[in-house]
């Protein structure tokens, strides 16, 4: 009777391992007790099984109750809200006191219910019964054969040997998942990046934007001109110490972790597309110059995101969580700093999902589901590059008014430039908006309009000393002196080198005593 409820206990331990993938979480030193894990979307996700001839069922009770505990353990550390899990006792008799009641309703920790153990106790007297009964909770079929069987020794080591055979298979082959390949482009990326943050603080420094834009960085006007390389060249690029040392440090983790588990070429296509994306994203939504590894990098969160999608279990035992916290606190930081390029983490961090998906994990083929996925990168990249070269610039977006009448005006059509800023119906308009408009009505002989847009400008920015000098041109051309004599003063004040300021100030002098 005792090797028949071994071979039951092994039996089903063999059965949901071998036969229905369950993995072993956990297993005693003495094999008595094993913990299994199971993938499937429906039943209990935890399912502990225990070989134990009881006794009292007092002592059943304690022993559910601390099991309990265990399993909302483990609730709490997945992060999982809800967590149902089945303990099954394989005993030779049942306990000789009355025990029904307490497995007939699920035993519920926590004051929302958030963890659920449902107990099953095998024992000779109910086989068949409780065998279908485990069949229907774990959404299987437990295929045992209990009738004019020989329960041998040798045959229940057989079972054992086979179930942690498999078990250990299984375990080199996910240690395999995580080092498919060597890390080669992630070094290469920081050898590039470490190189063009020397040549930028040569060549004038990485904090000094025209030395950026020189370099590469992403400048929107710019790639509306047609320099579409813009989109990669800030993957390379960092502005300050800082802002290298964080994005090195993450590339160097989270870059040899991607490239171990997709294999340097598949890695390569991932973090250029993710780059390529980040940058894309930031180019349609945001107008600030900007550089950095950050949408690549946020491009690797995307390749570990699409692992965990393809493996869960596996994810979620080894490094989900703590991709999940990062990826939140990264992104809350972004909503909250305003100099942080957050659509181009969002953008890098999609994109690099979907090259993932394109290029998928190493000895995957899943050929339909990446053309599907290639389609959607199709797609999205193209309506992304019509939103940022069509829509956006003929949208009366301030931002891009202001670029377009730069261009205009270093041509000297002021006209076209003066067209441009008026056409713009945004009513909380920044200062340069107002600056550059002012300087088309002074050129234009729109004095008055000129004056009441750079007295904003001065008011909103005081410390712009430009301002000041050329709301005092428009002062003098009003005959208004004494003003014209307190706006170049304070351009002098904080330009005191300035010798334009100081011969302006003396024709201001001039012109005031002449008047009187």
């Amino acid at each position: 009777m005792v090797f028949r409820q071994d071979y039951l206990y092994w039996k089903t331990i063999e059965q949901l391992v071998v036969v229905h993938q369950f993995r072993i979480v956990q297993i005693s030193q003495n094999q008595s007790e094993v913990w299994l894990e199971s993938a499937k979307k429906k039943g209990p996700s935890l399912i502990r099984l225990l070989r134990y001839d009881l006794d009292w069922g007092n002592w059943m009770k304690r022993d559910m109750e601390d099991t309990a505990r265990k399993v909302d353990t483990v609730r709490k550390k997945q992060y999982k809200r809800n967590l149902d899990a089945l303990n099954v006792y394989v005993s030779t008799y049942p306990p000789v006191d009355e025990w029904s009641d307490r497995v007939s309703e699920p035993l519920v920790i926590g004051s929302k219910g958030q963890t659920n153990l449902q107990t099953v106790v095998v024992h000779s007297e109910n086989v068949q019964t409780t065998l279908q009964s485990l069949s229907a909770l774990l959404q299987v079929d437990l295929a045992i054969e209990t009738e004019g069987f020989l329960y041998d020794y040798s045959v229940i080591e057989s079972l054992k040997n086979r179930v942690i055979g498999v078990t250990n298979q299984r375990v080199k082959q996910e240690k395999d998942i995580f080092t498919y390949g060597k890390p080669y482009f992630t070094y290469v990326f920081i050898f590039i990046q470490v190189i063009m943050f020397a040549l930028l603080e040569l060549k004038g420094g990485s904090t000094d934007t025209e030395n950026l834009i020189a370099f590469g960085a992403k400048e929107n006007f710019l790639i509306l001109q047609g320099e579409w390389w813009r989109f990669f060249a800030p993957i390379v690029l960092h502005i300050g110490m800082f802002h290298l040392l964080m994005n090195t440090m993450a590339l160097y983790f989270l870059g040899t972790a991607v490239e171990r588990i997709y294999g340097r070429y598949r890695f390569l296509l991932i973090y250029l597309l993710a780059g390529f994306a980040g940058t894309l994203a930031s180019f349609v939504f945001s107008p600030s110059v900007s550089a950095g590894a950050s949408g690549a990098i946020f491009g690797c969160f995307g390749a570990l995101l699409f692992f965990g999608v393809v493996h869960p279990s596996l994810f979620f035992r080894t490094m989900g969580s703590n991709v999940l916290i990062v990826i939140a606190i990264n992104l809350m930081i972004g909503f909250i700093v305003p100099v942080v390029d957050n659509a181009g983490h969002i953008g890098g961090l999609v994109g690099g999902f979907i090259a993932s998906a394109v290029v998928h994990l190493p000895r995957q083929k899943r050929y339909m589901k990446r053309l599907a996925a290639l389609v959607l990168t199709l797609v999205l990249t193209i309506g992304m590059l019509y939103l940022g070269f069509k829509v956006q610039p003929a949208s009366g977006d301030p931002r891009y008014a202001v670029t377009i009448a730069k261009d205009h005006i270093e041509a000297g059509e002021i006209n076209e430039a003066y067209q441009v800023l008026t056409e713009v119906n945004d009513k909380d308009l920044q200062a340069e908006y107002y600056f550059y408009l002012s300087y088309t009505e002074f050129e234009l002989g729109k004095l008055e309009e000129a004056k009441k847009h750079l007295e904003i400008v001065t008011s909103k920015l005081p410390d712009l000393h430009e301002g000041h000098y050329n709301l005092a041109l428009v002062y003098t051309e009003l005959k208004e002196y004494d003003k014209a004599k307190s706006s170049i003063e304070q351009a002098i004040s904080l330009d005191p080198d300035n010798d334009d300021y100081h011969s302006v100030l003396e024709e201001i002098n001039d012109l005031s005593e002449g008047s009187e």
